[in-house]
C-alpha cells in the first residue's frame, strides 16, 4: 500500500500594497525570503486609496508576473448572497448602522473597529482554507512588519489554520531599508497604504490630502457628515475621522504653511493598525 501523498505546505504573504509589502515582494523575487504567493485583500476599489490601487496595477503586478510570483487580489464576498461587498459601501448603505472603522469620539478615543478583521484577515483566511489550510496543516502567513514597528507584531492573533511569520523582522529590516530595497530594484517607492478615510491617519497625512487631493479630502468630509447625520438620527453622539473632536474640515485647516509646526496636530500615539494587516 502506497504512502499517502504529502500535502504541500501553504506559504502566503499578506500584501497590503505599501512599502513593507512591496519590499517583501522584491525580496521574494530575489530569493531572500521563501514566498511565491502574495494575497492582496482589497477592501474595495471605492475604499482603498487610489494611489495604492494604481501602484498595484502599474508596478507590483507586472513585477510579480515578471518573476513568476502569484499576486492575487481578493474581495469580501458574502456567504449567503454571494454579494461582493466593499468597506465604503457597507458603512454608507441605506439602513446600515455599522461603523466598522475606528471612528474617534469627542475625547479623541477610537471606537471599536471591525474593518481589519472583516475585510483583511477573514478574507485571506477564507482563501487559505479554500487552498487547503487546516488546524492540522496550517498555512504560513507572512506579515510585513519592519523592525521599527516591532511592537505591532502579535502572534496571538493567528487563526487555528495559520501560522504568522515576520520575515522582515528576521532580516532586521526597517522601513527605510524597505524603501532602499524597492529603489534598488528599479521601482518607485509606493505610497503608504490605507483606506482614504481611515481614522488612524496622522494629521500630517490629512493635511497633505487636503493640499494635494482636495476632491478626495472633500469626500472624506462628506463621509464624516453622512455618518453623523445617521448618528444623530439614531440618537447617538457624533463621531470624527481625527482625534481632535471636531469635524474634519475644522480639524485640518486649509492653507497651512508647510513650514508650520504640525506637532499640535499629531496623534501622540503611533496611529497605526496594530495587527500589521493594514498599512504595510
Amino acid at each position: 500500500m502506497s504512502a499517502p501523498a504529502q500535502v504541500q505546505a501553504i506559504r502566503s504573504f499578506s500584501f497590503g500594497g505599501g512599502v513593507q509589502s512591496m519590499a517583501a515582494l522584491v525580496l521574494a523575487a530575489q530569493g531572500r525570503i521563501d514566498y511565491r504567493t502574495f494575497l492582496f485583500a482589497n477592501v474595495g476599489d471605492d475604499s482603498e486609496h487610489p494611489d495604492t490601487l494604481r501602484y498595484l496595477e502599474e508596478y507590483a503586478r507586472p513585477f510579480a508576473a515578471e518573476h513568476g510570483i502569484e499576486l492575487t487580489t481578493l474581495h469580501r464576498v458574502m456567504v449567503r448572497s454571494k454579494e461582493t461587498r466593499t468597506l465604503f459601501s457597507e458603512i454608507t448603505r441605506d439602513g446600515s448602522r455599522a461603523l466598522k472603522i475606528p471612528v474617534r469620539f469627542k475625547n479623541g478615543a477610537p471606537g471599536k473597529r471591525a474593518c481589519t478583521a472583516d475585510y483583511k484577515i477573514a478574507v485571506i483566511g477564507r482563501e487559505l482554507k479554500r487552498r487547503g489550510a487546516t488546524p492540522d496543516a496550517p498555512a504560513t502567513v507572512g506579515i510585513g512588519i519592519s523592525l521599527d514597528e516591532i511592537g505591532r507584531a502579535n502572534d496571538r492573533k493567528a487563526g487555528p489554520y495559520e501560522r504568522i511569520d515576520y520575515p522582515l523582522l528576521r532580516l532586521g529590516l526597517r522601513r527605510t531599508d524597505c524603501a532602499r530595497i524597492i529603489r534598488d530594484a528599479g521601482l518607485p517607492v509606493p505610497p503608504k497604504s490605507s483606506c482614504w478615510f481611515c481614522p488612524f491617519k496622522r494629521a500630517e497625512t490629512w493635511h497633505e490630502m487636503r493640499r494635494s487631493e482636495p476632491e478626495l479630502f472633500e469626500r472624506a468630509c462628506q463621509l464624516e457628515d453622512h455618518l453623523n447625520t445617521r448618528q444623530a438620527g439614531l440618537g447617538k453622539n457624533a463621531v470624527y475621522l481625527t482625534q481632535f473632536g471636531r469635524p474634519l474640515r475644522e480639524a485640518i485647516p486649509d492653507g497651512v504653511d508647510p513650514l508650520f509646526d504640525l506637532a499640535s496636530l499629531t496623534d501622540p500615539g503611533d496611529g497605526l493598525c496594530d495587527s500589521g494587516w493594514c498599512m504595510t
